[in-house]
């Protein structure tokens, strides 16, 4: 018996701009949902360039959480459903503040058992940008 694969489903929430090349903000196959890695841009503008939230790394880190958090919606998940969270920062001075952002928001979604996860320095973000998270994430 031959079963057919399931589909893969792109994901690209209203509030993100359309990739500049073939790659989606996230991906859907079967209970599987890999977030691409995202940055803190603010809500698109139809006919704007991509804008950070701010220069400074909390205001580019809660931005990130939530570009995160609208595409583990558009796919049908939540936080809860995060196994795996990678993230990438441009500097090792910014590991103890962006820990302590990360517990307190993880704190305030009310996440019940955290995943696994991975912090490491990455130096090839556009200027300007200081932090870049995806997720790996199993529904059901």
């Amino acid at each position: 018996m031959t079963t057919r694969p399931t589909e893969k489903t792109a994901l690209t929430p209203p509030t993100h701009t359309t990739p500049p090349a073939r790659f989606s903000h996230g991906v859907r196959k079967g209970n599987i949902l890999q977030v691409a890695g995202q940055v803190g841009f603010l809500p698109s503008v139809p006919g704007e360039p991509p804008t950070p939230a701010g220069p400074t790394l909390r205001e580019q880190t809660l931005q990130t959480f939530a570009n995160v958090a609208s595409i583990l919606r558009e796919g049908g998940a939540s936080w809860d459903d995060a196994v795996m969270i990678r993230v990438y920062l441009t500097d090792t001075a910014h590991f103890p503040e962006f820990n302590a952002l990360y517990d307190a928001y993880f704190a305030e979604q009310g996440l019940t058992g955290p995943p696994a996860a991975r912090t490491t320095v990455y130096v090839g973000l556009p200027p300007g940008l200081l932090v870049e998270i995806d997720v790996l994430a199993v529904l059901g």
